[in-house]
């Protein structure tokens, strides 16, 4: 028997995929009968649970709403629960982001979201209608409003539902991961409390989701602005919470991961998701005895296990006897497939080839590119011919500058560090190592090269690293001048200048890159949209 004004409420922290509908409402109601045998009044998920988040241009689609509501119509068939389920919807020529209350087969109640997101990697206003009018429903004599995610982020949706009586606020979210994010949540969820006497429950989707990593990490607060709930971070869960006495009780609270491991977590979530979702069988990358490939190595290996990834070494007439033998010590720590092919031969062929063509002209980057090339080839027919997924490792650092080979080094399906700048790709490095040690340490140590011609190094061509990416975070992530940065005095200004010139001129390079997982403000994705033809000077 409950007791009335009280509530136990069912947070699921789902993890869907985009336009599986069947699949994602069999999840939601294997979830909502566990919370049923938990004797749970209230049971609600993520935002847009039915078709997963974002849509995008399924969101065109006539046919798209048709399909999600009838998978509404299944969860119509569940009784002795209060649920709320996230399901696009459309009315004549609108569409709704909605929140439909469902009890006993009849819809209570729908929420359409009022405040749509169209910045960063949000395109919501290209979809949807706003909605204009809160939503308040009673359970247990408990008068609960509810909003969603980005309504939550501006003062008037949930004083609204606390001005129709609302004594709890249910928080439906699809908030992508970025560093820091997930503080910045908590800090506007506590002005919104403290703002309205109100406690809430977040309920966020957890995943990845092609460049996009859901974190989850949800929480509840009491009325005073206090964290009563965390949950788990970067993984699916059910967790129950009580509403008793007009408040959130104390419930488990998990510890957010600091830096590192947060970023590290969130890129193993995007690569595991990425390659299970589409249905590959494992990946397969380049292993050059440098530090990106051996980091994007030990992801790859965290997540997927050492069965499902295989490295190849592919070794040039350039490259150091130390970096075959530290990726031989690095494959037989994590054991994993290893193979080694040269690519002298097909090199010298090729060069053969074209040896009349280039008669009289200098060796130059056409030769490094040239064998960047073969390897691409000769990876992405092991990955038709095995069916696994090759990873790019290039990082953000590289992305920014083109320091990158199209259809050479870029040449893949997945590009697990392209929003890792090469300080990161060395912060993460050595932080694995210290959850056990797998990446040798002269891999770390040692001065960074493509090894594509003899004694190179990066920083022949680029700044070091510590000032490149102070640069390009500022040109990138702030957007701020040349002249800005030059003012803030880390850089000198031929460095700054150079950046911000290879940035610009190597905009056709990263519209030609793979898919690469979000972990900044500001990724080489939907959040950075330049003109390949652009005159304009940063």
């Amino acid at each position: 028997m409950h007791k009335m004004d009280t509530l136990k409420i069912a947070s699921y922290q789902m993890n869907a995929i985009v336009g599986d509908l069947i699949r994602n409402t069999d999840k939601l109601i294997n979830q909502i009968n566990l919370a049923i045998e938990q004797k749970a009044d209230v049971f609600i998920a993520p935002e847009l649970a039915i078709s997963g988040y974002p849509p995008e241009d399924l969101l065109l689609r006539e046919g798209f709403y048709r399909r999600c509501h009838k998978q509404l119509e299944r969860i119509l068939q569940i009784d002795g629960i209060t649920m709320l389920i996230g399901c696009p919807y459309r009315i004549g020529a609108d569409n709704f982001n909605s929140l439909f209350v469902i009890r006993d087969g009849n819809i209570i109640g729908r929420y359409d979201k009022m405040l749509l997101p169209n910045y960063g990697v949000f395109d919501e206003c290209r979809y949807f209608t706003p909605g204009v009018s809160p939503l308040v429903f009673e359970v247990n004599q408990v008068k609960c409003g509810v909003v969603i995610c980005e309504d939550m982020w501006d003062s008037v949706p949930i004083a609204e539902a606390k001005e129709n009586g609302a004594e709890l606020v249910l928080i439906a979210n699809a908030s992508p991961f970025e560093t820091g994010k997930h503080q910045e949540r908590l800090q506007i969820a506590k002005y919104r409390v403290e703002e309205n006497q109100i406690p809430l429950v977040y309920v966020n989707q957890v995943g990845g989701q092609d460049e996009l990593i859901f974190d989850g990490a949800s929480f509840a607060m009491n009325k005073n602005g206090n964290v009563v709930y965390q949950e788990t971070a970067f993984a699916e869960n059910l967790a129950f919470l009580n509403f008793i006495d007009g408040d959130i009780q104390s419930a488990e609270i998990n510890q957010y991961p600091e830096n590192e491991a947060a970023i590290y977590n969130g890129l193993k979530l995007a690569l595991g998701d990425y390659i299970n979702k589409n249905g590959f069988k494992g990946v397969v990358l380049g292993l050059s005895g440098g530090i990106d490939s051996a980091l994007t190595l030990a992801i790859a290996v965290d997540t997927l296990g050492a069965d499902r990834v295989m490295a190849v070494m592919m070794p040039s007439q350039y490259t150091a006897g130390i970096s075959v033998d530290d990726s031989r010590e690095m494959v037989d720590i994590l054991k994993v497939r290893y193979e080694e092919i040269a690519i002298k031969p097909l090199f010298d062929g090729f060069c053969n080839s074209l040896e009349t063509i280039f008669e009289g002209l200098a060796t130059d980057t056409t030769e490094e590119n040239l064998q960047a090339r073969i390897r691409g080839n000769l990876l992405m027919a092991i990955s038709n011919k095995f069916g696994y997924l090759v990873v790019t490792t290039g990082n953000k650092s590289e992305m920014t500058t083109g320091y990158a080979t199209l259809y050479g080094d870029m040449a893949g399906g997945f590009a697990l560090l392209k929003d890792i700048t090469k300080t990161q790709v060395y912060q993460l490095s050595r932080w694995r190592n210290t959850q056990g040690y797998v990446i040798p340490e002269r891999i770390i140590t040692r001065a960074p090269s493509a090894e594509l011609r003899d004694n190179q190094c990066d920083q022949d061509s680029l700044p070091e690293y510590d000032i490149l990416d102070k640069i390009l975070v500022d040109l990138v992530e702030n957007r701020l001048s040349t002249e800005e940065i030059i003012a803030k005095a880390y850089a000198n200004t031929d460095d700054v200048h150079k950046v911000a010139h290879l940035l610009k001129i190597n905009e056709y390079k990263r519209r030609q890159a793979a898919v690469g997982p979000k972990v900044s403000r500001s990724a080489f994705a939907k959040d950075w949209r330049y003109p390949n033809t652009n005159k304009f000077r940063f």
